[in-house]
């Protein structure tokens, strides 16, 4: 009971721990655990992207090969994008985001172009002429005046300079949001005339994960302990006329976390409500690329542009040129212009078709794997591996189809590999304890029965143990026990070595035609052997078994007596013939395990083998090789038996037993001989029964002709000759 009470423990144990370190794991969120997330949720984007705005309410000014090969190699003038600037405020732009870090002074403007002519004395008067002339930068500044327009600006990790204050205000809710977004030493702003002219600046920076690949953007950072805007929230804000962004972080809700920092939660502009991740980055939910968005810079420049194409629209200008080299990978695309991912970021933000990871997304999933991970296991342990595989895979496709329906449905982003992973460690742990078990088990019985059963047997019950029935059973079964005849004579004179020796050679063989049989070898008594069959394993033919096992062992001792008959003459040394009496008897018994947890036997208990024991003792009185009694004469109708004896008294049994001399296997039986000499025989035990000297004399010459032509016709009968030697008016002797 111990043992048994033990087993579950251990698999609790093991279960705990796993889903222990599961949980740990998934909190401390080590980079192969995201990216397997991250993975899932590029898959469900590729499979259902957002649906974009056919009026695509962001257009793109690209800055592509055509524009360069047409305007010549960047960086063009600032008076181009001057120009740019002017056509687009011309054509109705609701405003302008400039995708590019203007933080030094044009190299192209008259006055820096003045100041490299100086040095040659021909070039004075254009030096002169050129001084007068605004620069590039000023030209900008002034065509930044006509409409709303927003700068880039970088945060900077190796500068420690205090930017320039946003010109957006935030009014904040809870914790400190600066806390939390992705926090810069300093920045490379735009020029100060530039930044004076422009109506906002936000950071171009991006935050890709480890591969690489951009999934959301930012929507406020910290430089040098400024919270700032980024580009695409900043044009959103112009582009509403809204002055103020409202931060709303962990605790601003009136509803504490547990006293805990949990980050962002939500940047709303205007009625514009934006939710973000805890870091304050918003998570995009990219439509796919369409040239639509597109409008080359020269067919700006050159006004051959539709107008329309911007009229009331938000406008980023931007570099797609691969030299330029703008470009980022995206869970759809591998690369993709940097300005496109602004692009979409507004689109997002104007259409509110946001990807949210909820707040409870990674406890739920934890509950999810605790659950899960505890049925599971309990069906590992109750049911076994199989069920519990059924069972596990319902659950990953339920969390898989459930994390799916959240993200086409609600845009809800739920990971389901985690959880996956995590029953599918909980499953492999179980199933490895259990198959150590099984095989611990299959060792045991191996280890418990491999000297006793048929390799078969082992192999039946290792696989399958529960066929043994631990602590008792009651079960019919047929006995069989074997002793030698006058084994002390046969010993006189023998060492122990010797001894041992001449007992190991003479049960060897015999031991082995009771294996074959499918017997079980119960134990060895010195000269003597029992041995059972049904038990462990059921065998509907048990008597039938054991009668072919009884002869076969009688026909090996006959062989034994032949050989170690020629080995004697061959040495010239008398003979002494070995000869074993077989009893047979079939019954109930209580089968099982005798002994203690620590130390016990298999075998058997019950009347039925106290009889088959005085069965075996009786064939010397009655002379013959093997007797039987009346249960297994019956269970094996087919096989050669001779009723001897109808009231016979065994030793120790008040009850008197029919006994059967079993003569030969079902060849036999059928044999005419066979069928003569049991009616003689008949003949003969009535007579005696009668008392009838004269008849019974009669009928015993009979007897023994008939006998004659049975064993000369079929020498493997057994020698039924001691039959026939008693008193013919004493039954029973």
């Amino acid at each position: 009971m111990r043992h048994r009470l033990s087993r579950p423990s251990l698999h609790v144990i093991l279960t705990a721990t796993v889903l222990a370190l599961a949980v740990v794991l998934r909190i401390a969120d080590p980079d192969p655990v995201a990216r397997l997330r991250l993975s899932v949720f590029d898959t469900y984007l590729n499979l259902k992207p957002r649906e974009a705005d056919p009026t695509f309410p962001v257009r793109i000014v690209d800055i592509d090969e055509a524009s360069l090969a047409k305007i010549g190699q960047w960086p063009w003038p600032r008076s181009e994008l001057a120009r740019i600037v002017e056509r687009l405020a011309e054509a109705g732009a609701e405003t302008i985001a400039i995708d590019l870090i203007l933080a030094e002074p044009d190299r192209l403007s008259p006055d820096a172009l003045a100041r490299q002519a100086e040095t040659r004395r021909e070039l004075a008067p254009i030096v002169a002429e050129l001084s007068t002339l605004p620069s590039n930068d000023t030209l900008l500044a002034r065509a930044m005046t006509k409409l709303p327009v927003v700068l880039g600006f970088a945060g900077d990790t190796t500068r420690k300079n205090t930017p320039r204050t946003p010109k957006v205000g935030f009014a904040t809710a809870g914790d400190d949001p600066r806390l939390f977004v992705p926090r810069f030493q300093g920045a490379i702003e735009p020029l100060p005339e530039l930044a004076a002219a422009a109506t906002g600046e936000g950071a171009v920076n991006w935050l890709p994960a480890r591969d690489q690949i951009v999934r959301s953007v930012p929507l406020l950072v910290s430089a040098g302990d400024i919270l700032a805007p980024t580009l695409a929230l900043e044009a959103l804000r112009t582009g509403m006329g809204e002055t103020t962004a409202f931060v709303r972080a962990s605790g601003g809700s009136g509803v504490l976390a547990f006293g805990q920092e949990t980050g962002v939660e939500t940047v709303r502009v205007g009625t514009t409500l934006l939710p973000t991740t805890s870091d304050g980055q918003l998570w995009l939910n990219f439509a796919r690329a369409d040239p639509r968005r597109y409008i080359s810079a020269q067919t700006v420049l050159d006004r051959t542009f539709v107008s329309e194409d911007v009229r009331g629209r938000h406008v980023l200008i931007g570099a797609s040129a691969t030299g330029l080299l703008d470009l980022r990978a995206t869970p759809l695309a591998s690369s993709v212009p940097g300005v496109e991912i602004h692009a979409q970021a507004i689109e997002q933000m104007l259409s509110g078709a946001h990807l949210t990871r909820p707040a409870f997304a990674t406890g739920a999933e934890i509950v999810f794997l605790l659950l899960a991970g505890l049925l599971v296991s309990a069906a590992i342990h109750r049911a076994g591996p199989l069920t519990a595989a059924i069972i596990g895979a319902g659950a990953v496709a339920a969390v898989a189809a459930g994390s799916w329906i959240a993200f086409s449905k609600g845009a809800y982003l739920l990971d389901p590999v985690y959880p996956a992973l995590a029953l599918l460690a909980v499953y492999l742990s179980g199933s490895l304890l259990s198959y150590i078990r099984t095989e611990t088990d299959r060792a045991r019985v191996k280890r418990a029965f491999g000297h006793y059963v048929a390799a078969p047997l082992v192999e039946q019950l290792a696989q399958d143990p529960s066929r043994l029935k631990l602590g008792g059973e009651m079960r019919d079964v047929t006995l069989l026990f074997a002793d030698v005849r006058g084994f002390s004579r046969l010993s006189e004179g023998m060492d122990a070595e010797t001894l041992i020796r001449f007992v190991n050679r003479l049960f060897t063989p015999l031991s082995e035609i009771i294996l074959a049989q499918r017997g079980t070898i119960d134990k060895f008594m010195g000269d003597a052997v029992m041995a059972f069959w049904n038990a462990p394993i059921a065998d509907p033919g048990h008597a039938a078994a054991a009668c072919r096992a009884a002869l076969a062992m009688q026909h090996e001792m006959r062989r034994l007596n032949r050989e170690n008959a020629a080995r004697r003459a061959a040495e010239g040394t008398p003979h002494k013939a070995l000869n074993i009496g077989i009893g047979l008897n079939t019954g109930k018994c209580c089968v099982g395990n005798v002994g203690s947890p620590e130390r016990f036997d298999y075998s058997v208990l019950g009347d039925a083998v106290n009889v088959a024991s005085r069965i075996e003792s009786a064939t010397k009185r009655y002379g013959v090789p093997i007797l039987a009694g009346e249960s297994t004469a019956r269970e094996a109708p087919d096989f050669a038996f001779l009723e001897i004896d109808a009231i016979a008294r065994l030793s120790g049994k008040d009850r008197p037993e029919r006994l059967f001399a079993l003569a030969g296997d079902e060849r036999i039986a059928k044999s005419a001989e066979f069928q003569d000499f049991a009616a003689r025989f008949a003949a003969f035990s009535a007579a005696r029964t009668d008392a009838d000297t004269a008849r019974a004399t009669r009928e015993r010459e009979a007897c023994r002709a008939a006998l004659d032509a049975l064993e000369a016709k079929h020498p493997s009968v057994m020698a039924l000759g001691g039959l026939l030697v008693s008193d013919p008016t004493s039954p029973g002797t």
